[in-house]
């Protein structure tokens, strides 16, 4: 019997673009990310995409344990999407509600300043506890925020982190264990990443440059994007899933491609539709070297005719844990959101010859009306590999 169909209804999202559909979606539109500048950490300055918003929404007094930016980013996101998910808990149950998070930091940062207060005083701040930084309490935390009772569980594996996410929700709505399921991402900056991907020369001090022969590394960012996804029809919907797990190094994507093209194909294969059927692809697109030259030919592979693709992370930074979801997020809104231009690519157009030519997106497009199918791809530390194709 075929497994029923799950979609994705409202998005809550907060990144350097804005804070909230309202905000992000002209960012977006205009290309212009005011959250995208250079900040001053343990390596020097570092080009990052921050959160400018102001994060006033804390945790209720029960939960006050757990208040780290992180989790502040998290409310920020939840808030967006709270009437669609009170409404689902009316209907269903709280029980009957799932969560599952994406994230890759947690809340390493409270801990960095905890630290840092330690040195200094002798003893740990009274306001830090361990649970802000544990890496799988963000799906938890959200849960027990929003009074949900159903199964609450966060997948860490790298920047395919919040894309695994809807994979796993997916199977809670088909084997019937929820009716309604948040998920998404949530990561902040902290030294810990930044300082870590500069060891491995993989950032850039300006902003990044994907699929240029300029490219030089990664603009690590913050954020969060949320969903509410059920069973119940909607404009759009989640039609493929595509994962595989190549190993092939730590932190090299292998060469080839070869797991990532399994990804895409099993994507392609679960949604029953040929390449030729997508109209848009939000690439990984990380500006380092080996990152776009593997994803460039591995693109060229699955769709030889060519396709409409971008890189948004020069927009958002690389926000690992939560980058999945949010790029998702951009895809949804090129469905669900009448006449809404697809992305752009932002790069300084001078094209790597060594690479395959992409059709990437440089100036207004809009998908046409109709059904329609969009992908989003998501490759990680230790060959984690993660393709995502929503319909309409």
């Amino acid at each position: 019997m075929k497994a029923p169909s799950v979609y994705l209804h409202a998005l809550g999202m907060i990144n350097a673009l804005g804070s909230g559909l309202q905000s992000i979606v002209p960012a977006l539109a205009a290309a212009h990310a005011p959250g995208m500048a250079s900040a001053h950490s343990g390596i020097g300055e570092a080009f990052v995409g921050s959160v400018l918003a102001p994060l006033d929404l804390a945790p209720s007094p029960e939960l006050v344990r757990y208040d780290c930016r992180n989790n502040r980013l998290l409310l920020a996101a939840l808030a967006q999407i709270a009437p669609q998910v009170e409404a689902a808990r009316e209907r269903y149950g709280a029980h009957r509600i799932g969560v599952v998070l994406g994230t890759s930091t947690s809340g390493i940062e409270a801990a960095e300043a905890a630290f840092v207060y330690q040195a200094q005083a002798g003893g740990l701040p009274a306001s830090f506890n361990y649970r802000q930084m544990e890496i799988g309490t963000a799906a938890p935390f959200a849960a027990a925020a929003l009074d949900l009772h159903g199964p609450a569980y966060t997948i860490s594996t790298a920047c395919t982190s919040s894309a695994k996410a809807f994979a796993s929700a997916r199977r809670l709505l088909q084997l019937n264990l929820c009716d309604a399921v948040v998920v998404g991402g949530v990561d902040s900056l902290c030294e810990l990443t930044v300082q870590g991907f500069a060891s491995l020369e993989s950032t850039s001090n300006v902003r990044s440059n994907p699929m240029s022969r300029n490219r030089c590394g990664i603009n690590v960012g913050e954020g969060a994007a949320v969903f509410l996804m059920s069973r119940d029809e909607a404009a759009v919907r989640l039609a493929g899933v595509g994962e595989s797990s190549d190993a092939h190094h730590i932190s090299s994507p292998d060469p080839t491609g070869a797991g990532g093209e399994l990804a895409l194909r099993a994507a392609l294969a679960d949604a029953g539709i040929e390449p030729s059927a997508i109209g848009y692809v939000n690439l990984h697109a990380t500006a380092t070297r080996k990152n776009d030259e593997m994803e460039a030919h591995l693109m060229a592979r699955v769709f030889p005719d060519g396709v409409a693709t971008s890189g948004t992370k020069p927009l958002t930074g690389h926000q690992l844990g939560a980058a999945g979801a949010t790029e998702l997020g951009f895809a949804w809104l090129t469905l669900a959101q009448e006449r809404h231009a697809l992305p752009r690519h932002v790069w300084d157009g001078d094209a790597d010859p060594a690479l395959p030519k992409l059709d990437l997106v440089e100036s207004e497009r809009i998908l046409p009306a109709g059904p329609q199918y969009v992908m989003s791809n998501s490759f990680a530390f230790g060959g984690s590999n993660v393709s995502l194709i929503l319909g309409r």
